[in-house]
This record gives structure tokens, C-alpha cells and sequence, in this order.
């Protein structure tokens, strides 16, 4: 499975196609625009999120609300654009710091740097949103969840509890505009917005994005390209402003001793295999354990600043101050979504690579004799064997 998506920030339109989604997946556009809702949705957003009011157009792939198996094609109208359709354009040519704004323009060749602005811009999020709702309700197929909250934004840390309960912290994440699953740190986060508005500076933090009901055995070892953690870190980190991420706490154990770190296994009297813990995150050795597989995501302080940062101008070679334009003071309540939409995408991918198909209905069977977490699963010859190589 893949997908592409073509558009700018300040374009006609945005525009995505899935391609490899099965046929017989029921359809729902309003599942799409509900988590286009969210993802503009957020304390801290800039102006532009009261333009658009983003809604999905479906011109290919689903016929009578069902997936056909075909390339899917997506748009979603850009409402901004005709506030641009007749303007001449000012050029920019001071490059904000953070931004690709200067990177661009050393690779592509521009002689304005709006080019790069364009298309580097998050505003392109909102086509891998689309996607990634196609996916959730192809992995909800099969019992699985995606659900995702702000652990910590700038200084403020949200406290969780150290056995949580994932599909409750989502649920009282969505009762707040940072998406907080704690009141009390909640509360914190806006004061640390609104001081940072009134600063003419910006913020970031980290979430969390967690799937549930995932089976064990998707991903694999026997390549670097395989591994389904590489794969969801690299999704993560393509987003937009995200600098990092890790499964689990792995940076935080990267400090302990393994007695500490590793999830030691129990079997039941039924023959049921568990680990006592998930610290490893759902994943081991680049393939799912059958816990919830939890990522966290850290986001910088968005490069727009309405205070400006210091720059050249490119134009003539002078020291100077980079221009504000219309921008988030934080984004990251905003970004839970989209990570959310990038999970979906991973895990998709990795699921019908695993059951193989072309349509729904073949792929329910198969995935009802994945192998589990069970002694029966996994049965051993126990026997003394070579390798064989000459």
C-alpha cells in the first residue's frame, strides 16, 4: 500500500491517491471529515484554521460506498485561495530559521523561497489525515484502534498513570483543546500558550500515539526496511516539525539496567503467553508483541515566530529580521491526529502485507488464523540440529 499527495499551502486545492486498499471496505466520508475536524482543532492555532473548514472530496476508488479495490483519489478545496487567486505575490527572501525555507532553495534552485514554503508547509497534513481515516476504518475491520493525546507541551508534563488506560486517556484527551488526558496539566498548558502569545513566541512538546488490538507477527526482523518500529519512527518524523520519537520510554531506558527494561513472560494454565509488562512498547525485534504499541512523538517550537528571528536577506546579502506571516503559537494539540493517521498507515500497510488479498472478505479468514500468543502457536521440535553450510 501507498499514497501520495500533491498540493500548497495556499494552492486550489490539495489532492491525495491511496493505492493497494482492498475492495469491500465500507464507506464513510463523513469518518474523513471528522478527523479533518480534529486536526484543525486545537488551543493555540493561527487564523488560517478559521478559513478553511475542510471537507473531503472523493473522485475515484469507492463506488456505492463501498472500496473497489482501485486507486482511491482524494481532494479537499483549499477555502484560503481565493483571498490569492488575483495577488501579486511579495517575495520572500529572508529565511526563517527551522523552516525549509533555505534548505529548499539550495536544492531546488529557487529564486524566492515561497516555493519552498508552499509546500513544506503542515497544510499538506491534511491530505495524510484523509488517508490515514481510510486506514483506521480498515484496521477497525479487524478489532484494531488508533488513539492518541499531548503528554507534554513546553515545560508542562502531563502526569499518567504507569498502567494506563489508553482508550480512557483518548477520551478525556478529547474533552479539552489541548487534548490533555490531565485536568490539572490541562489547565497548565493553556496558561503556558497564553503567555507565549503574549511572548510573540511559540511551543511545542510530545505526544503519544498508541494502537490497540494489534495481533502479534506484523513487521519483521530479517531487514532494516522491514521493521515495523523503524517504519513508525520514520512515519513519525516525517511529520511536519517532528524532531523525534521513540517507542515506549526508550530514551528513559536507555539509562536502566535490562532487569529493569525487558518484559518478562508468564505463560497461563490455559497455555496462554503474556508479558508482565509493555515496556518495550508492543514491539520486539521489529515485529509486535500483541500489547498495545505505543509512540511517542516530540515536536519543536514552530519556525514562524511573531517576534521574527534574526536572518539574512538573501536579496542583498544583509543581516535582517525574518517576516511573520500568518501561523500557530502551538500546533501540538493539532498534531495528535495526524500522528494518529500515520500510525493507521503503518499498520495497514504492515496488516495487508501480512494477510495478503484483494478484498475484504478474503482477508477476515486469514486474519482469524494469524498466529497468537499461544504455547499451541509456537510449538518446538526440541531437537539438536546443524546448520548445514559448506
Amino acid at each position: 500500500m501507498r499514497f501520495f499527495t500533491a498540493g500548497e499551502s495556499h494552492g486550489p486545492m490539495l489532492t491525495a491517491i491511496l493505492e493497494g486498499m482492498p475492495a469491500g471496505l465500507p464507506f464513510d466520508m463523513e469518518d474523513i471529515d471528522r478527523d479533518l475536524s480534529r486536526r484543525q482543532q486545537g488551543y493555540g492555532s493561527g487564523g488560517r484554521m478559521q478559513i478553511e473548514k475542510d471537507k473531503v472530496r472523493v473522485t475515484g476508488g469507492v463506488m456505492n460506498g463501498m472500496t473497489t479495490g482501485s486507486p482511491i483519489s482524494l481532494i479537499v478545496e483549499n477555502r484560503d485561495f481565493k483571498n490569492w487567486r488575483e495577488r501579486d505575490i511579495t517575495p520572500i527572501t529572508t529565511p526563517r530559521p527551522g523552516h525549509a525555507d533555505l534548505t529548499g532553495a539550495i536544492k531546488y534552485g529557487y529564486r524566492e523561497l515561497r516555493l519552498s514554503l508552499e509546500r513544506a508547509s503542515a497544510r499538506e497534513t491534511t491530505m495524510r489525515v484523509a488517508v490515514g481515516a481510510i486506514c483506521k476504518r480498515f484496521l477497525a475491520e479487524f478489532g484494531i484502534e488508533i488513539v492518541g493525546y499531548v503528554s507534554q507541551l513546553g515545560d508542562v508534563v502531563a502526569q499518567l498513570p504507569s498502567d494506563p488506560d489508553y482508550r480512557a486517556l483518548y477520551e478525556a484527551a478529547e474533552t479539552n483543546d489541548v487534548r490533555c488526558p490531565d485536568p490539572e496539566a490541562a489547565e497548565a498548558m493553556h496558561a503556558a500558550i497564553r503567555q507565549v502569545k503574549i511572548d510573540k513566541d511559540t511551543l511545542g512538546g510530545i505526544f503519544e500515539v498508541v494502537a490497540l488490538n494489534v495481533p502479534p507477527g506484523l513487521g519483521s526482523h530479517v531487514q532494516f526496511d522491514r521493521k515495523l518500529d523503524a517504519k513508525l519512527v520514520a512515519a513519525m518524523v516525517s511529520i511536519q516539525a517532528m524532531k523525534g520519537a521513540e517507542i515506549g520510554h526508550a530514551f528513559k531506558q536507555a539509562g536502566l539496567p535490562g532487569s529493569q527494561v525487558h518484559d518478562e513472560i508468564d505463560v497461563d494454565e490455559k497455555g496462554a503467553i503474556h508479558r508482565r509488562t509493555n515496556r518495550a512498547g508492543g514491539l520486539e525485534g521489529g515485529i509486535t508483541t500483541g500489547d498495545p504499541i505505543v509512540v511517542r512523538v516530540a515536536m519543536k517550537p514552530i519556525s514562524t515566530m511573531l517576534r521574527g528571528a534574526d536572518s539574512v536577506n538573501l536579496a542583498t546579502g544583509e543581516a535582517d529580521r525574518t517576516a511573520y506571516e500568518r501561523s500557530d503559537f502551538c500546533a501540538l494539540p493539532r498534531a495528535v491526529p495526524i500522528g494518529e493517521s500515520m500510525m493507521a498507515i503503518v499498520l495497514a500497510d504492515a496488516l495487508l502485507e501480512k494477510l495478503g488479498g484483494d478484498s475484504i472478505e478474503e482477508m477476515k479468514p486469514r486474519f482469524d488464523a494469524l498466529r497468537g500468543n499461544r504455547l499451541a502457536d509456537v510449538p518446538m521440535d526440541n531437537v539438536e540440529w546443524r546448520f548445514g553450510y559448506e
